[in-house]
């Protein structure tokens, strides 16, 4: 009986036993995919892994703006604009010391809602 005899005999759905076992090649192919795979993972997932500025570099970062337009943006970082801020972002009051409004906006506090 041929080789090929016997591959005819074999039943619907059954593979010979060379096609059942890894190879070198298979294992490499697998791993080789099994990277890419990482690679598209990770990928994926590097924006929600991403650490965001810190409360305080936030802040700091508005160390050059306009007095009025600092205010604001400390209101928007914070969630809300502190009671010592409120004067003079409203123009009622000249506007404090730059470093005074650092102070207040780092040590200011959520509100309760």
């Amino acid at each position: 009986m041929t080789q090929a005899e016997l591959i005819a005999a074999l039943p619907k759905g059954r593979l010979p036993p060379e096609l059942m076992q890894l190879h070198a090649t298979d294992l490499v192919l697998l791993f080789g995919a099994g990277l890419l795979l990482a690679a598209l993972v990770s990928m994926l997932a590097m924006p929600m892994l991403e650490r965001r500025p810190s409360r305080r570099a936030l802040i700091r970062a508005t160390r050059a703006m306009p007095p009025q337009e600092r205010a604001l943006a400390i209101a928007r970082i914070l969630g809300h604009l502190p009671d010592e801020l409120r004067a003079g972002a409203y123009g009622a009051a000249p506007p404090p010391d730059p470093a005074v409004v650092e102070r207040i906006a780092l040590t200011a506090r959520r509100r309760p809602r």
